[in-house]
């Protein structure tokens, strides 16, 4: 069932919404490789170890390269001595990022709003605004809902409602330019605001 259920403001079900059909020809893949991406793109890569060439000092070499009954060696800065280089090691001049079209970005927010849809965990509420800015009051939201975790997703969010979601553990409040397959896969249920639903529904 590829329906959206459309909620009131006391977050109960009301009606349903259908997503269009070409949602079942999306390819599942597509939410992979921008998960994939989307990961990449937050690695620190700050792991690094010194090569050979980066250890100071082995200008000199350390015997001689006969006589001495030992293996021959030209320099102290080779991975086989205490405090050389090391061989294989981390870089941090690697780059990890994925490139990943626009095209395969929308397909994959449309896959992954279609498996809550599936689920029925795809909630529309004309808005998710939270006046008095209390936690409380956004709490007493998210629990009528009687999800583990939710994605409240809002077309502009006041600061009020900023607030009011801000220390929630398991909610959390996305713009609609914020808005991504990831953050829509990485939550139990998603409840975005009509606005929005329609604007992703008329772009493809």
């Amino acid at each position: 069932m590829m329906k959206a259920l459309v909620l009131d403001s006391q977050m109960k079900k009301t009606s349903e919404i259908a997503l269009p059909e070409r949602y079942k020809e999306i390819n599942e893949h597509n939410l992979y490789l921008y998960v994939k991406s989307y990961l990449a793109s937050l690695r620190a890569n700050s792991a690094h170890a010194k090569t050979r060439g980066d250890v100071s000092g082995g200008g000199k070499k350390p015997w001689a390269q006969k006589g001495g009954g030992r293996a021959r060696a030209g320099s102290i800065t080779s991975p086989v001595f205490v405090g050389g280089g090391v061989s294989h090691g981390p870089s941090n001049n690697k780059n990890y990022n994925l490139k990943i079209n626009k095209k395969q970005k929308r397909l994959a927010l449309e896959f992954a709003l279609k498996q809550k849809a599936e689920a029925g965990k795809l909630y529309v509420v004309d808005s998710v605004a939270i006046a008095s800015g209390k936690t409380k009051d956004a709490f007493k939201a998210f629990k009528s809902l009687n999800e583990r975790s939710t994605l409240f997703v809002s077309q502009m969010s006041d600061e009020p409602t900023f607030l009011a979601y801000r220390n929630l553990r398991s909610c959390y409040l996305a713009d609609s330019n914020e808005l991504n397959a990831y953050l829509v896969a990485a939550f139990r249920s998603v409840v975005i605001e009509k606005a929005v639903f329609d604007e992703i529904v008329k772009e493809g």
